[in-house]
C-alpha cells in the first residue's frame, strides 16, 4: 500500500482499478513498456492526470522511458490488495441482481459473490453457482461467510431496513443500486449508483456539452 502518511485523493483511488485492468491486458499481450500517452489513450484519462496519479506513489517510471509494465502490474496488484479475496453478498435477486450473479466479477480474481438473499421462489436455488438464501438468514450467513461488502439491488422502500440489519456485522462497504440514500455508521462506506440519475446526467451532457465530433 502507499505510504500511510500520504493521503491519496478519492478521484485518484477510483482510477486505480482502471489502470490495473489495462496493465493486465498489456501484460497478457507481452508488452514490456508503456508511456503515459498510451495509457491516456486506452483509459481515456489525460496523460497529465495519469502522471499526477502515479506521482502519489513515488517514482514509478522514468522520463523518456515510460513505465515498466511488469513493475506497474505488481505494484498495483499489491496496492489494490489483489491477492486478498473480498467476499461479497448480494441482496435482492431481481433482474439486476440475477445479472450480477451470472457475471460474478469473473475478471476480478479478488472479488467474489459468495451468497445471495431474496424472498422469492429463487430461494433454495443457485444462480451462476451462487446459492440464494432467504432474508431470514441474512445476519447469520453474512457472519458465517465473513462477508465484507454487500450489493443492494432491492426496492428502495426496504433498502434502509435491510441496511440496519447488517450494520452490526463485519460489513465494511455497501454498493447501493437503489435510489435510497442510506444512513450508516461511520465504519461502513456506501457508494451510491443510481442508474436513472446517471442516464439523466448523460442526456443533459449530450444536449448541453456536445462532443467535438458532433
Amino acid at each position: 500500500m502507499p505510504n500511510e502518511s500520504v493521503k491519496i485523493p478519492q478521484a485518484t483511488a477510483k482510477r486505480l482499478p482502471l489502470y490495473y485492468r489495462f496493465l493486465k491486458n498489456l501484460h497478457a499481450s507481452g508488452k514490456q513498456r508503456v508511456s503515459s500517452a498510451e495509457l491516456s489513450e486506452a483509459v481515456k484519462v489525460d496523460s497529465a492526470t495519469i502522471r499526477r496519479d502515479f506521482s502519489y506513489f513515488g517514482a514509478l517510471g522514468k522520463k523518456g522511458y515510460g513505465y515498466n509494465v511488469n513493475y506497474l502490474l505488481g505494484f498495483f496488484r499489491k496496492t489494490l490488495d489483489q491477492d486478498e479475496v473480498t467476499k461479497v453478498a448480494l441482496i435482492g435477486v431481481g433482474n439486476l441482481g440475477t445479472a450480477f450473479l451470472n457475471y460474478n466479477f469473473l475478471k476480478n480474481n479478488n472479488t467474489k459473490i459468495e451468497v445471495a438473499f431474496d424472498v422469492s421462489d429463487k430461494v433454495g436455488t443457485k444462480i451462476g453457482k451462487v446459492p440464494v438464501y432467504h432474508m431470514d438468514d441474512l445476519e447469520q450467513l453474512i457472519e458465517e461467510n465473513d462477508i465484507q461488502v454487500v450489493i443492494l439491488t432491492v426496492p428502495a422502500s426496504v433498502a434502509q431496513t435491510i441496511t440496519d440489519r447488517i450494520n452490526k456485522g463485519k460489513v465494511k462497504g455497501i454498493l447501493n443500486f437503489t435510489p435510497a440514500r442510506l444512513s450508516v455508521p461511520s465504519h461502513i462506506r456506501v457508494h451510491h449508483i443510481d442508474l436513472a440519475v446517471e442516464l439523466q446526467s448523460l442526456v443533459y451532457f449530450l444536449k448541453h456539452y456536445p462532443s467535438k465530433d458532433q
